[in-house]
């Protein structure tokens, strides 16, 4: 403890001056000393409330993905291609059920992988996050346990929120759980369960998505003023889904509602509010999960994909043994309809999150030129991905970098 107080641990006050904090919660989930407050902007950031144990900062060091970013390791016989990481499997999928596919961001993937294991016994509950209905237009940690609690909770959260935030209080509880999390938070627990085998055992599967970054609390502020009202008018909040891509939809305690297209609230507004920390991922495709999802976007006349309504599908890709089985399981329960996809094909779904992987590299020597803590990303693959970007967009990416830390945006 300093002369002013309690101080955070070693790992996190690097990670804090490198803005390579993702909000993930695993520190605070992990020691009490630590708490999570909103910035300015909205985002959750670790604060000290006590002086931490004198194991926590050495487990952060190996967990905390502001410090390290988990690898692409592990089995033998799978592929890991540079861009979009370990596969075994890849596929479109939907979930049969109408009322998931359609409540669901894309096609309900993730959902109905859920249910399965759920109805099947071989977990007892999700742990996942969901819109708070005391605060709407915020975001907290579910536990769902049954088809409703699923459907309650489909569909994208694009807003601070830290599902590890309580993790030693979950393993307290009994019963084996199913993760669903960003790709920074399913890394952060991937790299816990290494280092701690008695919460391995406790997590059988790891599903993640594909993730374009956390934006601020401010970006669904704006999206609320933007439909002509004020965060206190709203009751119920949905940013996707109720259709693919769906509508973000703000409702009154009257129940009437405005709503704006995907197109207008990610691409117009939330996509401008990410934080740093995202803006340097290695890793936005959940490269450590069992089994990553996405939008199974179908391309416009641009090149890029169109966001046109239609029945939702998604990308699926299984990374581990255990993930395919998942998969092969569902499909046979009859839960998920699949066809194979040839891996090139998902640049034309997901073109941001190429050039995303591709700019890693240069943007990570972005933080070392200025002299900015950086996290470990060893076994990611950067500097074969930023080989297809060219030198031209290697030196512009870096030189922007550069320009952002040095002007103190996020």
């Amino acid at each position: 403890m300093t002369a002013a107080g309690p101080a955070l641990p070693p790992t996190l006050a690097r990670v804090m001056a490198g803005q390579a904090c993702s909000g993930c919660g695993l520190c605070a989930g992990l020691d009490p000393a630590i708490g999570l407050a909103r910035d300015a902007r909205g985002w959750l950031r670790p604060v000290a409330l006590a002086d931490a144990a004198p194991q926590t900062d050495a487990l952060l060091a190996r967990a905390c993905p502001g410090a390290r970013v988990s690898p692409w390791e592990g089995e033998e016989s799978r592929a890991i291609d540079p861009v979009w990481g370990p596969h075994i499997r890849v596929m479109t999928a939907y979930a049969t059920d109408p009322e998931v596919r359609h409540m669901a961001s894309s096609g309900g993937a993730l959902s109905a992988l859920a249910l399965h294991l759920l109805e099947t016994g071989a977990v007892d509950r999700v742990l996942h996050v969901g819109m708070d209905t005391l605060a709407p237009l915020f975001t907290k940690i579910v536990r769902s346990a049954g088809r409703e609690d699923i459907l309650r909770a489909a569909g994208s959260r694009y807003a601070p929120a830290a599902p590890l935030a309580e993790i030693r209080a979950e393993l307290e509880r009994p019963g084996r759980i199913l993760f669903i999390g960003k790709p920074c938070d399913t890394g952060a627990l991937r790299q816990l369960m290494a280092a701690d085998p008695a919460v391995a055992e406790r997590f059988p599967y790891l599903l993640s998505f594909f993730c374009a970054g956390t934006p601020s609390q401010d970006g669904t502020n704006r999206i609320v003023r933007k439909l002509g009202m004020e965060p206190a008018e709203v009751a119920h909040f949905r940013y996707r889904g109720d259709g693919w891509p769906g509508f973000a939809t703000a409702t009154r305690a009257d129940g009437s509602s405005e709503r704006m297209s995907y197109a207008a609230s990610w691409g117009d507004i939330l996509s401008k509010e990410v934080q740093f920390r995202c803006k340097i991922c290695p890793d936005a495709v959940g490269g450590a999960a069992d089994i990553a999802a996405a939008d199974a976007w179908y391309g416009g006349e641009s090149g890029y994909p169109a966001f046109e309504e239609t029945d939702g599908r998604s990308l699926l890709i299984s990374r581990t043994a255990a993930g395919d089985a998942l998969v092969k399981a569902a499909e046979a329960a009859g839960r998920l309809a699949t066809t194979p996809l040839d891996i090139g094909e998902i640049i034309k779904m997901q073109p941001s999150q190429a050039r995303r992987k591709r700019q890693a590299a240069s943007r990570l020597v972005a933080m070392a030129l200025t002299g900015s803590p950086r996290p470990v990303v060893d076994g990611l693959k950067v500097r074969e991905a930023a080989r297809l970007a060219g030198v031209f967009e290697n030196v512009k990416s870096c030189i922007g970098t550069v320009r952002r830390i040095l002007s103190g945006k996020q």
